[in-house]
């Protein structure tokens, strides 16, 4: 069975790559070597721009953080500011200070913060807990809920489907903070079955994790349906009732496995994405995460934590992205990623 140009085409939208036919060990180590190249490469970028961020704030630095120290903005004199500038080494040419702060988050030093005179990894890794249960919670539910759908509405009758297909649609496109709030409106407000706000056990986890579930799996079923639909005409599909497996067997066991690998394509692009969504969820229901760290930090300018996080959410998306392609080779052996 040959790959789908529907599959394709969602790896190449994503920058994902796209699939061939399994090789040599040489090929698949030059692989894996390509993914960790890119890797290097997109996680460079993002901390070069978050550096650039901080230089490009009107201003000069020292006034900046020891105002944000003292919480008053005022001028400041050259004894008061050559403290700051020793601390942070703001008289070294510019280079300098770039390549110091590379060889800091190499070495898993993401800086100090401005205003709470500790490091950032310190004040991240205290809500990087939270966050990552509301994210992997949801990329759970987001999985479960298009398996449930995809696989109770593809290849039935012209109704069935287009119910379906809508639905997808419709789900993909629901904005979080407004899927949040009905949320919120309807199950804790009015039925009360969960806490309106700052719940931190599973309760309290269930609705901020819908949140960010449904849109996700309307957007992996729309990229999982139509492979699902082709996979079901194929002869492997015919072999398979022919010998009296039901449909619902002939649906999970067979179909499912070669009709995943679009949504598994888009899980990898998805951790990022419902890290970055947490931001908004956390904010609504009043959780604890980086989320919240986040807002406070661009609240208070203090730049070392606005940074930090970004590259944390780049590292996470380029080492989610680094498991999907080799998780490829496991859902269908016969491919290799290039």
């Amino acid at each position: 069975m040959t790959l789908t140009s529907s599959n394709e085409a969602v790896a190449g939208v994503l920058g994902t790559p796209a699939t061939r036919p399994a090789g040599d060990p040489a090929r698949r180590i030059r692989a894996v070597l390509s993914a960790l190249v890119r890797a290097v490469i997109v996680l460079w970028g993002a901390a070069t721009a978050a550096y650039l961020a901080q230089l490009a704030l009107p201003g000069d630095r020292a006034t900046a953080i020891l105002n944000i120290r003292t919480g008053q903005a005022q001028q400041r004199t050259p004894e008061e500011l050559a403290p700051i500038i020793a601390q942070f080494g703001l008289d070294d040419p510019v280079i300098t200070q770039y390549l110091t702060y590379l060889g800091g988050l190499v070495r898993g030093d993401l800086g100090t913060s401005y205003q709470q005179f500790r490091p950032v990894w310190d004040i991240i890794a205290e809500q990087l807990g939270a966050t990552l249960a509301l994210t992997l919670s949801a990329i759970v539910l987001s999985w479960i809920i298009m398996v449930f759908w995809v696989t109770l509405t593809a290849g039935r009758g012209p109704r069935v489907r287009s119910l379906g297909s809508g639905a997808d649609t419709a789900a993909a496109g629901l904005p979080p903070y407004w899927l949040g709030i009905l949320l919120l409106l309807v199950f804790a407000l009015h039925l009360r079955w969960f806490p309106v706000m700052g719940g931190t056990g599973l309760a309290g986890l269930v609705l901020p994790a819908l949140t960010l579930a449904i849109p996700l799996a309307g957007f992996m079923g729309q990229a999982t349906r139509t492979e699902f639909e082709k996979t079901l005409r194929q002869p492997f599909v015919l072999s398979a009732r022919l010998r009296g497996a039901g449909d619902l067997s002939v649906r999970l066991r067979h179909v499912l496995r070669h009709a995943a690998l679009p949504a598994l394509t888009l899980t990898g692009w998805a951790l990022g994405a419902t890290i970055s969504g947490a931001v908004i969820v956390e904010a609504i229901f009043s959780r604890p995460g980086i989320g919240e760290t986040l807002v406070a930090a661009v609240g208070s300018q203090d730049l070392p934590v606005v940074t930090g996080i970004v590259v944390l959410v780049a590292l996470v998306y380029v080492v989610a992205n680094l498991l999907v392609d080799l998780l490829y080779s496991v859902v269908d052996p016969r491919i290799t990623t290039s």
